[in-house]
């Protein structure tokens, strides 16, 4: 498989599972319509109608795109670690019940692991 060329700040991020810091990441007050796919592989994992403002400091998503984001228990014992489904890279954590939304789940992403596809 055939992945995109990282700088070293993603490769930190994606691949080392690394964090970026809050309130730095590009996509934290992107508005535009279209998809967030992954920075590693280009597979479409948030459609940006799932984008929601939580005040993280991240951007953060209430939905997925289907069988694209997998949740992996984290070392810690006390969070979920979301992975694009197709590369294995690191994407952020998932956060449930918190009421936040309707949906009441949080998928709190680096923007450093993802592109942006902008609706034509």
């Amino acid at each position: 498989m055939s992945y995109n060329t990282l700088n070293e700040e993603e490769e930190y991020v994606i691949v080392k599972k690394g964090t970026e810091r809050p309130f730095t990441g590009r996509f934290l007050e992107n508005k535009a319509e279209g998809m967030y796919v992954c920075r590693r592989c280009n597979a479409p994992l948030f459609p940006s109608d799932a984008k929601f403002d939580s005040g993280t400091g991240w951007p953060s998503f209430d939905d997925i795109v289907e069988g694209n984001v997998s949740e992996i228990p984290d070392e810690d014992g006390r969070r979920v670690e979301i992975v694009c489904t197709n590369c294995g890279g690191h994407l952020g954590h998932v956060f449930k019940g918190e009421r936040i939304t309707e949906k009441s789940t949080r998928h709190c992403v680096n923007s450093i692991s993802l592109d942006f596809v902008e609706k034509k």
